[in-house]
């Protein structure tokens, strides 16, 4: 019965920890679905204040501010059903909430197989919470500004070339740039992945090295699953920044090893 009861008590804590990363991913989503973000002066500095508004929330705010930064000229964004202009929001006040929610969930992550862990793991746990979060900013910040308004607008040209006026689906718009935003985030998280990994004990530092070939395979591939025509011109967009992510993470690694 004790090994039942050790289970049980790894699944309790198991639902308790995902119940606080749930109640702070869902906090901010209300948040971005129920207030409006307001700009005012404050001693003479600029401010932003929220206020109670739902019709014209925080989400339908950054998805204005997409609309406006990243639909090509001559192309009409447009909702063709009851309720996707609604989805849409939710959708981006989610992710808005997984990405404030990261120092959280890395916290609740560590905590909860930390008594699996040596004491280096942990500790590279907990060192990579911030870092993390930056990174996944960096690479969102990389994909909003170089990648998606030129992919966009390369796809785009195809239309203007035939003379076609084109209009683009509101939850089209949205799961096309998340898209890009999250696996830009995700990927740019590649050099703390190898750094947590070898500094763990997990591979040795020259893995890395070894199986370069096979890493840059892996990420070619992932860059043409990941980007939406055949062209094979935008998964560079993609794979060329991870080639360099895990390029700088490698000899990274083997800098501080000779360090030490």
């Amino acid at each position: 019965m004790s090994g039942l009861d050790g289970i049980s008590d790894h699944l309790e804590e198991l639902r308790k920890r995902v119940i606080r990363i749930s109640i702070s991913v869902m906090a901010v989503t209300i948040f971005a679905m129920t207030f409006h973000i307001e700009p005012g002066v404050l001693w003479g500095l600029p401010v932003y204040y929220p206020l109670p508004e739902p019709m014209n929330n925080l989400a339908a705010q950054i998805t204005n501010f997409m609309s406006t930064q990243l639909v090509p000229p001559g192309v009409e964004l447009i909702q063709t059903a009851p309720g996707q202009a609604f989805f849409s929001q939710v959708y981006i006040a989610a992710l808005l909430g997984i990405v404030i929610s990261v120092p959280v969930i890395t916290r609740e992550s560590v905590a909860f197989i930390s008594p699996a862990l040596r004491q280096a793991e942990i500790h590279a746990g907990r060192f990579i919470t911030l870092p993390a979060l930056c990174l996944f900013a960096a690479g969102c910040i990389f994909s909003y500004v170089l990648v998606v308004p030129f992919i966009l607008d390369f796809l785009y040209q195809y239309g203007d070339s035939a003379g076609l006026i084109t209009f683009l689906n509101i939850m089209d718009f949205v799961a096309f740039v998340l898209q890009f935003l999250i696996a830009f985030g995700l990927s740019f998280q590649l050099p703390l992945v190898m750094y947590a990994a070898s500094y763990s004990g997990v591979v040795d530092v020259q893995f890395w090295r070894k199986n370069i070939r096979y890493a840059l395979v892996a990420i070619i591939v992932f860059g043409a699953i990941i980007t939406p025509d055949g062209s094979g011109i935008t998964m560079w967009f993609v794979a060329g920044p991870m080639i360099a992510l895990y390029l700088a993470g490698m000899l990274i690694i083997e800098r501080k090893k000779r360090a030490e």
